[in-house]
């Protein structure tokens, strides 16, 4: 098993190494799933990704966009029956737009995630953090088309707003903006049997004020998004 690992780390084939140490090829598959070395990717080391917080709010907000099939009755997230799935109702999504340093966030659910709806949603999002004192200095997206669009180009020129891009195919580095939609999905996409999209919206507004003022952040010592943007008195935020 030794050699086998040996080989495997320099990169040698299955049927190379079968051939090298006398063994059958489905004997040296099963060794290396056991080793969890059965496909290369696996040998590579796992990136550590570097944690990093702006220091003021609106320095750099995050942007992303969450898919979510309409609701036309109660589904398999809930019941755990995928047999009574509604087929063909179609898709909206949910647009969001993440403080880094507070983790202050502004979100819509919009029909369409196209480079007009993503330009409408960006100037809504920046006077939203404005009216509520974070004048947003930079926004980070990922690669696709509609951020890389010119209308949306033009819009975060016309907000005075550098614009700037995550890496391809290394969604972490936009991952405060994963992270946020992995709660929003976990607490209030997935987290009632809603029985309509419209209901599902309807409820969006009041889970991001819970998540505003009331929900405890690990990342901010415990404390909810808005300790670091207002005093709990100011009711602007209510």
């Amino acid at each position: 098993m030794v050699e086998i690992q040996r080989l495997r780390q320099r990169r040698w084939t299955g049927a190379l190494i079968a051939e090298a140490v006398g063994l059958s090829r489905a004997t040296v598959a099963r060794t290396l799933a056991q080793l969890g070395l059965a496909r290369l990717p696996s040998l590579e080391a796992a990136t550590v990704g570097r944690r990093y917080e702006w220091e003021r709010p609106g320095q750099l907000v995050h942007v992303d966009i969450k898919k979510l099939g309409r609701i036309g009755g109660i589904g398999h997230r809930i019941t755990g029956d995928r047999r009574q799935r509604v087929r063909g109702i179609g898709w909206e999504f949910v647009h969001v737009c993440l403080d880094d340093c507070s983790r202050l966030a502004y979100a819509e659910v919009l029909s369409d995630e196209q480079s007009v709806a993503v330009a409408g949603f960006l100037r809504r999002a920046v006077a939203w953090f404005a009216r509520r004192g974070v004048r947003a200095q930079r926004v980070l997206s990922d690669n696709g088309s509609a951020y890389r669009s010119r209308l949306v180009a033009a819009t975060c020129q016309a907000l005075t707003l550098g614009h700037r891009f995550t890496r391809p195919y290394t969604p972490r580095t936009n991952g405060k903006a994963e992270r946020f939609i992995q709660t929003l999905l976990r607490e209030w996409a997935y987290a009632v049997a809603y029985p309509s999209s419209a209901h599902r919206t309807a409820a969006l507004n009041r889970w991001l004020h819970y998540y505003y003022w009331h929900r405890p952040h690990t990342a901010l010592h415990r404390q909810p998004p808005v300790s670091r943007v207002v005093g709990r008195d100011d009711v602007t935020m209510c």
